[in-house]
């Protein structure tokens, strides 16, 4: 069994920045055998996808967050980030941190971290 926790999470003026992270662990976890991704839900709104990495490092990201928005992992630490610079009201939303494993497919969601950009 894979356990996701997500953290980071808070509230942000515009403009500022956030670090989100998303911790895993198992008994025989490694993170390299898996591609994280992290989504959004905004109250009333279906989950999104934000951002994915690849177990090779490449990160793809959806266009309302390309060029603020920075997906990394660190397989020592079973780890992945989500850094998220000029951050706009629209960036409101629980985020998800979802780990698929690179060969079975299966899927794990973590419980989401609450972020709110508001003045």
């Amino acid at each position: 069994q894979v356990q996701l926790v997500e953290s980071g999470g808070g509230l942000v003026q515009p403009g500022g920045s956030l670090r989100l992270s998303c911790a895993a662990s198992g008994s025989t976890f490694s993170l390299s055998r898996y591609a994280m991704s992290w989504y959004r839900q905004a109250p009333g709104k279906e989950r999104e996808l934000v951002a994915v990495i690849s177990g090779g490092g490449n990160g793809n990201y959806a266009d309302s967050v390309k060029g603020r928005f920075t997906i990394s992992r660190d397989n020592a630490l079973n780890t992945v980030y989500l850094q998220m610079n000029m951050l706009k009201s629209e960036d409101t939303g629980v985020y998800y941190c979802k780990a698929r494993a690179i060969v079975s497919r299966m899927e794990y969601w973590g419980q989401g971290t609450q972020v709110t950009v508001s003045s």
